[in-house]
């Protein structure tokens, strides 16, 4: 007799698992806890086997008798059923797998560790707001570069032409990495080269040489805190990078060997970098020690003691110089490498001094002192022309 839907609704547990059957092959198996799972026994090749349908009653009497069906006709047709279904369930799961928001997070987590939390934060939410909504579903291998640019195009649409170039460029690691974990063969993102705006580069505010004793006549005059004033002249002397030159510590600084090694860990290239010091920049180091130099931050924030100066006290500074729009901090790194090209610095000492890194990690640890005898006399070199632009009238003495 067919089983009925009241049957195995109301089919109770026992000491051992029993079977209610449906017919042609079809059965629910009633277990001790009181569990219910739907049964097909059918032979194949001379074999008899079994092929879970599912569970009752999240699958209905109905559902298991079509699945029944689909069986039978997959039998028909020369098939087996069960391989059938193991062979979609692989597919399925090599299609999870093989998905780019898969690849791309676990090359998110393969790579996270090298950037700064920052960079980790923008880098997770770029795949998260632009391209797994997108592409993040498809299987890796069946993205071409028109799929990638009608994405890209959305981005370049809202005017976001920077974040635009980032999310190709991010997509192509993606898929490099797919390479290299055998889920992909070709990366489509070169063929892309050209296909998006350009964004403009908009390069610091610097001061030109013509400009520097207009600016150091003010920089004297300037009334604001002598921390902040003398910061701006220590800046100018060193031209380091302004996150680096704020979170500057007197552990830092040794005055026999007239040397600032600022640790790997504040640095952008995260690799010492020795920074050579002039006579003129000790002096205003001098300067600082008689009001800093009991604290643990050369420059200290003046409202926090346990922290260091605000990024905004030298910028609000300089608007007040009435520079606004003409130079910022980290334009005196632009101003010092100008002019000291033009005066016939060796490129690769003055790139040196900016800290601008070999990217060759077996160079890299060798390059915090390269070329440090002839910085030394190109800081001083600096310091000194710095002093010789500066107007008489109220040069330091």
């Amino acid at each position: 007799m067919p089983l009925s839907d009241a049957k195995a609704r109301n089919a109770k547990p026992q000491a051992k698992p029993y079977k209610i059957t449906d017919g042609e092959g079809l059965f629910l198996l009633v277990t001790p806890s009181g569990s219910k799972y739907w049964r097909l026994k059918y032979h194949f090749a001379g074999r008899e086997k079994l092929l879970a349908l599912g569970v009752y009653p999240e699958v209905s009497l109905g559902d298991a008798r079509e699945r029944r069906t689909q069986a039978r006709k997959t039998i028909a047709a020369g098939n087996d059923p069960g391989e059938v279904k193991r062979e979609a369930k692989r597919l399925a799961v090599l299609q999870t797998e093989s998905a780019f928001e898969t690849v791309a997070r676990e090359w998110y987590e393969q790579r996270k560790h090298e950037w700064k939390p920052s960079s980790a934060k923008t880098t997770l939410k770029r795949l998260e707001k632009h391209i797994f909504p997108k592409l993040g579903k498809r299987p890796i291998t069946t993205i071409t570069a028109p799929d990638i640019l009608s994405m890209l195009r959305v981005i370049e649409s809202s005017g976001a032409l920077d974040t635009a170039q980032r999310v190709m460029q991010m997509c192509g690691q993606v898929f490099m990495y797919a390479i290299a974990t055998g889920r992909a063969e070709r990366n489509p993102v070169p063929d892309l080269r050209g296909a998006l705006k350009t964004p403009v580069t908009q390069h610091h505010a610097y001061l030109k040489a013509a400009d520097l004793p207009e600016f150091l006549k003010k920089l004297e005059a300037y009334d604001g805190a002598l921390q902040t004033k003398l910061a701006l002249r220590f800046l100018l002397l060193t031209y380091v990078r302004t996150i680096e030159l704020r979170g500057a510590k007197w552990p830092e600084i040794d005055f026999d060997k007239a040397e600032w090694r600022i640790p790997a860990e504040r640095m952008k290239m995260k690799e010492l970098h020795i920074v050579p010091l002039s006579r003129q920049a000790v002096a205003v180091l001098r300067e600082l020690q008689k009001h800093t130099g009991n604290r643990q931050y050369i420059f200290p924030n003046q409202h926090n003691p346990v922290s260091f100066m605000s990024e905004n006290t030298m910028l609000y500074a300089l608007y007040r110089m009435g520079y606004h729009s003409r130079t910022t901090g980290h334009g005196f790194r632009s101003t010092a490498s100008t002019i000291l090209n033009e005066n016939g610095f060796m490129p690769d000492v003055i790139e040196r001094q900016l800290a601008h890194c070999e990217r060759n990690k077996v160079r890299a640890a060798y390059n915090h002192a390269q070329y440090l005898p002839e910085r030394r006399k190109m800081m001083q070199w600096w310091a000194d022309y710095i002093d010789g632009v500066t107007p008489k009238t109220k040069r330091r003495g």
